[in-house]
């Protein structure tokens, strides 16, 4: 993937740092769609994303002990007038829509992405409510709910009429 004509000017891009170092580091993309790549090494590479585009990063970490670093991040890439929260690895930083730690919470968000994806959507295309009801949920120890298509196309028809 690289940059393409109908782009937008790498500035307004939010890069996020990808790194690989097997059984130590692995920083990843979920989902979301880069519109942009460049790859630094075998073990590191950044990707863009056009303002607008939502976009799940996934940092885990270990030592010879055990995992040190489990978290997940679902960030929207925002342009460079708007403002935003700054989190490691992203560039300048985005607004976020949910930001868990710790790996039983981790998986549950990952569960969540695959529940959206077994409906056959886009977890980028979500409603960006659902990650923050969902990151809520998580935090104050509940269980998140399901994203339905029901909801997908009420989000879908409010973002029509409020275009």
């Amino acid at each position: 993937m690289t940059s393409s004509t109908q782009s937008p000017p790498r500035g307004d891009l939010t890069t996020v740092e990808l790194i690989w170092i097997e059984k130590r580091i692995e920083h990843r993309i979920r989902f979301g769609r880069p519109s942009h790549e460049t790859i630094i090494d075998k073990r590191r590479r950044v990707v863009g994303f056009a303002p607008g585009s939502v976009f799940a990063f996934v940092r885990w970490a270990a030592n010879d002990f055990g995992t040190v670093v489990s978290r997940i991040d679902i960030v929207r890439a925002v342009l460079p007038a708007e403002p935003y929260q700054t989190l490691p690895y992203i560039r300048p930083g985005g607004e976020i829509l949910l930001r868990i730690a710790g790996w039983d919470k981790v998986e549950r968000v990952l569960q969540r992405i695959d529940a959206i994806e077994a409906i056959g959507l886009d977890p980028a295309e979500a409603a960006p409510d659902y990650w923050r009801q969902t990151h809520n949920r998580l935090i104050a120890g509940a269980t998140p709910r399901a994203y339905s298509l029901e909801q997908h196309r009420a989000f879908l028809l409010r973002k029509r009429v409020t275009s």
